[in-house]
């Protein structure tokens, strides 16, 4: 490989990093419309071994928004050890990520209901790029493992949520 294409490589592995990066923080965050941006207008999504499969732009964020949008829903999606490939001129791109994730549900205002989810797994991804840089035209995960706990109010000394500020888990 010459060193042009060295270097354009290595740019499109960092730009492509940045657009996976940008995907955790709005999804944590819940800016919906950031998120859509993201993604090409085709884009199929297999979540959770495929459990949750959408295709389309509209109806994966119907499925994330809706899954997630809750107040009383947060998240953490982080991602490392990244394996990304490419197609001879550049173009399109495929992505493995490391996940670590977890979700703190207590949107039930019976405490008992509340529950806590923590886990691993492999997100498999493919890019596109196009006029406006690089988007997500497939994404999807298959989990190592995956644990969903009770979360008991009486065993959390204080919790605090960037949506609702302090508030009493009962």
């Amino acid at each position: 490989m010459n060193a042009d294409k060295q270097l354009a490589t290595l740019l499109a592995i960092e730009a492509i990093k940045q657009l996976k990066y940008a995907y955790l923080r709005h999804l944590d965050l819940k800016e919906w419309d950031e998120v859509a941006g993201l993604f090409t207008p085709d884009v199929v999504s297999t979540y959770s071994d495929g459990k949750h499969s959408y295709h389309g732009r509209d109806a994966v964020m119907a499925f994330l928004s809706g899954s997630l949008s809750h107040k009383r829903v947060v998240t953490k999606h982080q991602v490392h050890h990244p394996e990304i490939t490419f197609d001879d001129d550049l173009t399109a791109a495929r992505g493995i990520w490391y996940l670590t994730d977890a979700v703190i549900n207590t949107v039930s205002r019976d405490p008992a209901k509340h529950f806590c989810i923590a886990g691993t797994a492999f997100y498999d991804e493919r890019y596109t790029r196009t006029g406006d840089g690089w988007k997500i035209s497939s994404i999807g995960y298959k989990r190592v493992f995956e644990e969903t706990v009770t979360r008991h109010p009486e065993q959390v000394l204080e919790y605090k949520n960037r949506f609702l500020g302090d508030f009493d888990l009962h």
